[in-house]
C-alpha cells in the first residue's frame, strides 16, 4: 500500500495510471512500481520513435 505519498503525488500517479486515487492507495507497492516502469518504457519508446521519424525527414 502507498501510504507515504503526498496528496499531490498520489493524484499525479493516479492520473498517469488511469485509476482513481482511492484505488491507488490500496494497490500494492510492487504493482504500482511495475505500472510506472511500463509507462516509462512506453514514453521512452514513443520519444525514440519520434526521434527516428525526425531523422527520416
Amino acid at each position: 500500500m502507498l501510504k507515504q505519498l503526498s496528496a499531490e503525488t498520489a493524484m499525479k500517479l493516479a492520473q498517469q495510471l488511469g485509476i482513481p486515487v482511492s484505488q491507488l492507495v490500496h494497490t500494492p507497492r510492487h504493482i504500482v512500481l511495475q505500472k510506472l516502469a511500463e509507462l516509462a518504457q512506453q514514453e521512452q519508446k514513443a520519444e525514440q520513435d519520434q526521434h527516428n521519424t525526425k531523422e527520416l525527414d
